[in-house]
């Protein structure tokens, strides 16, 4: 009877201790599995630090090159040219002595946009702190400009419609609505050519400034992700390899 007893506490014993093996090696797997993840998460929120740090280089990079005197006007890729319509008549107003006038015409418009390029900093700082871990894990993933581009689409309108009246101060500063007017008021008066009306001067130099900051912008993000001594930080540096 007790060898009996004896055995039945043995095989107790041995389902207890298989049961608490078993049970331990559930709870290491488990403490293995949630560090993984935890790893994991590090990682996507590094992976976001690290593009989010890409942009406000680049954002910094981007104002402080074209927010200088000739920032775009000493660079042909941002350059703010004439509407389409002066243009076309240009060869003709040179020809008529009015060249400086388009000459002044071309620097106070472009005097205005590099005076107006810091505005872009405040809205710029909104956007990147919306973007989440998901935008941040695509954007890594897409082409050499994703980010400019997610930017783009983001903050374009806001962007267009806080720059116009900084472009207006700007341009009042400039007296660039004066110069337009009397170049505008000459080629009214040629023939053959086509007469400028309703051109709505502020918004045309807003965009065109708008464009050369994405472009710029673009140009930064390339450069970060594919040249090395482009990443200025620790963080860039981990982060694009």
């Amino acid at each position: 009877m007790k060898r009996v007893i004896t055995g039945i506490i043995l095989s107790a014993l041995c389902v207890y201790v298989a049961g608490n093996c078993h049970a331990a090696s559930a709870l290491d797997w488990l403490k293995t599995q949630s560090q993984a993840l935890t790893s994991a998460k590090l990682s996507d929120t590094k992976i976001g630090a690290g593009l989010k740090e890409a942009l406000k280089v680049g954002i910094e990079n981007t104002i402080k090159t074209l927010g200088k005197q000739d920032g775009y006007l000493g660079n042909k890729a941002v350059k703010i040219l004439m509407p389409d319509i002066i243009q076309k008549a240009e060869p003709i107003l040179r020809g008529v002595g009015f060249g400086p006038k388009i000459d002044e015409f071309t620097l106070s418009m472009n005097r205005a946009a590099e005076k107006a390029a810091p505005v872009a900093a405040d809205v710029f700082a909104t956007a990147i702190t919306d973007m989440t871990i998901d935008d941040t894990q695509k954007l890594m993933k897409g082409g050499d400009t994703a980010a400019t581009d997610y930017f783009k689409a983001k903050t374009y309108g806001t962007l267009l419609t806080k720059f116009q009246p900084a472009v207006e101060s700007a341009m009042n500063q400039y007296a660039v609505t004066k110069k337009f007017s009397e170049i505008t008021a000459k080629v009214n008066t040629i023939p053959m050519v086509s007469k400028v009306t309703n051109l709505d001067l502020n918004k045309y130099v807003a965009g065109k400034a708008l464009d050369g900051l994405f472009y710029t912008l673009a140009q930064e993000e390339k450069n970060i992700r594919t040249n090395p001594s482009a990443r200025a930080t620790q963080l860039l540096k981990e982060v694009f390899k």
